[in-house]
């Protein structure tokens, strides 16, 4: 990311592909020094137009692989990561979407905005549902932020799942060799109820996830 640092000096759109560039580098660069290859299954599932993205999240490896699976995303965070030196700097200055926690309907509102926004200028807005790293297996904790985003944009949300977290566990700074997953899943259609489409959303990306895991177990 330091290496990065001059691309602070351009606009957005001129500055990413230079970050997509250094997400490609590091993936390989962790299958070079890690043995950890990476597979993205589903692209051709992505629908035209703008989408929410909502993804499973084990591991930091999401963070910036996501970078190289769409083309401009605007990743919902937790406020507290734009504060780390460097990421924090990126994540501003790329548009991401910062949610304080503790700020209730206000944190909820200023998403809504932001989120919009993003999708107004062409961006896919990505939230991980649970809103924070989970590691492999751990029961489900889904959050309703997803879904009042699906409510509120009216677009398709592609749900997504993965078995980062076998590989590069979360607080964990090892990392081990093996193949990272990303699977895109079917689309959701923008027509369904708060309760329904919660339900679609984690049904879809915990069995697909599951799935994923036993995958790798077998192999």
């Amino acid at each position: 990311m330091i290496a990065g640092l001059p691309a602070f000096a351009l606009p957005r759109r001129t500055a990413l592909p230079l970050l997509k560039a250094w997400a490609r580098v590091s993936g390989w660069w962790l299958k070079v020094l890690a043995g950890t290859a990476v597979e993205v299954r589903g692209r051709g599932r992505l629908p035209g137009g703008p989408i929410l993205v909502a993804a499973k999240h084990q591991s930091l490896w999401e963070t910036f692989a996501l970078l190289t699976v769409f083309d401009d995303p605007a990743v919902v965070l937790k406020r507290e990561l734009t504060w780390i030196p460097v990421f924090g700097w990126y994540a501003r200055k790329f548009g991401m979407i910062p949610v304080d926690r503790d700020a209730g309907p206000r944190a909820l509102k200023r998403m809504m905005a932001a989120a919009q926004a993003a999708l107004d200028d062409g961006r896919q807005v990505v939230i991980f549902p649970e809103g924070t790293r989970r590691a492999p297996g751990a029961a489900p904790a889904y959050k309703p932020g997803a879904a009042a985003l699906y409510l509120r944009l009216g677009v398709p949300c592609v749900p997504v799942a993965l078995n980062s977290g076998l590989y590069w566990p979360r607080r964990r700074f090892m990392r081990y060799p093996g193949t990272i997953v990303l699977e895109i899943l079917d689309p959701i259609a923008p027509d369904l109820g708060r309760r329904r489409f919660s339900a679609e959303l984690e049904e879809r990306i915990e069995t697909a996830t599951a799935r994923l895991l036993t995958e790798a177990e077998g192999s």
